[in-house]
């Protein structure tokens, strides 16, 4: 069983709630952070003290406060710590059941599993963690299951949630090309965005841009 691991989560409720189930399981160290600018810290400093975290616990949504960080979601941490610390196992624990937002976390973030807080959450935890200290794939919790297995969004990537998002706070798309340059978001000339729309346009059925902006929030992707 791993021995070492820090959870990352600003309600103390929940630091409980997992640091019992660790403590079940025998885990000899666990420390906590309620910022994500927090837990990256930690992890780099255990690296340079030559004892890793095997296991980051991280919740997706971080309050802001008078506190100033560089790194305000679950994502941005994770991906940092992904970086920092390319072998840890990372969990999510979390209340978001978007099918976007989760695919995304284990498609592109490789995390190791995923456990939505709720009435069967210490069972979930619990066996989310054992699985993945074995290695065991799509480690997610059962009432999420659907949404690896659902297919509705699939073929839809970054670029294009960015540029829905964008379209839903009405930037015409000149102004969206201008801000993926910025971003360094590629491609960002006129006839790529258009390209792009008329493509989501034709997935989701949609019969403009204000209905393709209407499906997208009905299916969790913005």
């Amino acid at each position: 069983m791993f021995t070492k691991v820090l959870i990352a989560d600003d309600i103390d409720f929940n630091d409980l709630g997992a640091a019992q189930i660790l403590n079940e399981l025998d885990v000899q160290e666990i420390q906590y952070a309620k910022y994500c600018d927090e837990a990256l810290l930690k992890l780099k400093k255990a690296n340079l003290e030559g004892m890793p975290f095997q296991l980051l616990i991280s919740d997706l949504s971080f309050k802001e406060d008078h506190q100033l960080n560089k790194l305000n979601s679950g994502e941005e941490l994770i991906a940092a710590a992904k970086k920092q610390c390319p072998n840890i196992k990372i969990i999510v624990f979390s209340i978001e059941d978007k099918a976007h937002r989760v695919k995304l976390l284990f498609d592109e973030l490789h995390i190791d599993g995923y456990v939505l807080k709720g009435r069967n959450t210490i069972y979930d935890l619990k066996r989310a963690i054992q699985k993945a200290y074995n290695g065991e794939q799509e480690n997610i919790s059962p009432e999420l299951l659907y949404l690896l297995q659902d297919t509705t969004t699939s073929e839809i990537n970054n670029y294009d949630v960015q540029l829905i998002k964008y379209l839903s706070r009405g930037i015409s798309q000149e102004n969206i090309e201008a801000l993926f340059k910025v971003e360094g978001i590629g491609p960002h000339s006129k006839s790529s965005i258009e390209k792009h729309i008329n493509k989501l346009k034709i997935y989701f059925k949609a019969n403009n841009t204000v209905h393709l902006v209407a499906i997208a929030k009905d299916l969790g992707i913005i």
